[in-house]
């Protein structure tokens, strides 16, 4: 048997052959993918109406000079609760490194960091995840669904959000256009 390839650290991207209505153009960034399931951070689109400030005022927290970034719809499972992508450049007691490209952060510590100028030099905020229960990954990406490419901290941190899914193609050296929403039988 051929040995599983995890993904941590690429980029899944939403096909036309995607069914799943939350997903369409979706960019998300696989945060951990092993034999127990998987978890992203969609970054591809953002919640309208709430800027970082909004959450920092939710915690108590002062902005100071942080910049109000948008918040980003990270996925549906847990949409209440708060993940920070970042540079390698900070970390906290739950920050998990990704690939090497970058890290994932979900508590407080990150926020006030970023709030009070000691955090991470780049950062995003979403809201959510996506995730998939041991094998489920796997399966989805035999299907006409999923794309996945490789990730960089560019394309994270670089690219606005509204550009990811095209900026995930066109490093893939993928023409959307050419996509179609049904897979092969050989």
């Amino acid at each position: 048997m051929e040995a599983a390839r995890y993904l941590s650290g690429q980029f899944l991207l939403a096909t036309p052959g995607m069914s799943d209505p939350r997903f369409q153009r979706a960019a998300i960034a696989i945060c951990t993918h092993d034999a127990n399931g998987a978890v992203g951070i969609g970054v591809g689109a953002t919640v309208r109406g709430l800027g970082f400030h909004d959450l920092l005022e939710q915690f108590a927290i002062a902005p100071g000079d942080s910049a109000n970034a948008p918040v980003h719809f990270g996925g549906p499972v847990e949409p209440r609760r708060g993940f920070v992508l970042h540079s390698g450049d900070w970390g906290g007691q739950d920050t998990v490194d990704v690939a090497g490209l970058w890290r994932l952060s979900g508590t407080v510590d990150v926020l006030r960091a970023i709030a009070d100028g000691t955090g991470p030099a780049h950062w995003l905020i979403a809201l959510g995840y996506a995730g998939w229960s041991a094998g489920q990954l796997d399966a989805e990406l035999t299907g006409a669904g999923w794309l996945n490419v490789p990730g960089s901290a560019a394309l994270l941190f670089d690219t606005p959000a509204a550009a990811r899914w095209d900026a995930g193609l066109a490093a893939a050296g993928v023409d959307p256009r050419l996509l179609v929403g049904t897979a092969g039988r050989a």
